[in-house]
């Protein structure tokens, strides 16, 4: 991941995320109110993974911990 915006919205995405627990483990959801062009492009790097129909996206654990990692570039705290 090399594009700025990308890695802001990852982040984003991250820290404005929700735990669900379906009763198979638990999971963090965010809604995508993002640019579609940077949702397509997290979701081939398999950082994220949802429906194209769905309000919400899945942040898989990749993308957890590089959403930590940009945390720590960004010099942003909370979790």
């Amino acid at each position: 991941m090399n594009d700025p915006i990308d890695e802001l919205t990852l982040l984003l995405l991250y820290l404005t995320s929700f735990k669900d627990d379906y009763g198979l483990g638990e999971f963090r959801r965010s809604w995508k109110g993002y640019p579609f062009e940077s949702l397509d492009q997290l979701t081939d790097d398999r950082y994220i993974f949802g429906s194209k129909r769905s309000k919400s996206v899945y942040l898989t654990d990749e993308g957890i911990k590089k959403a930590r990692e940009l945390m720590e570039k960004y010099n942003v705290e909370g979790d």
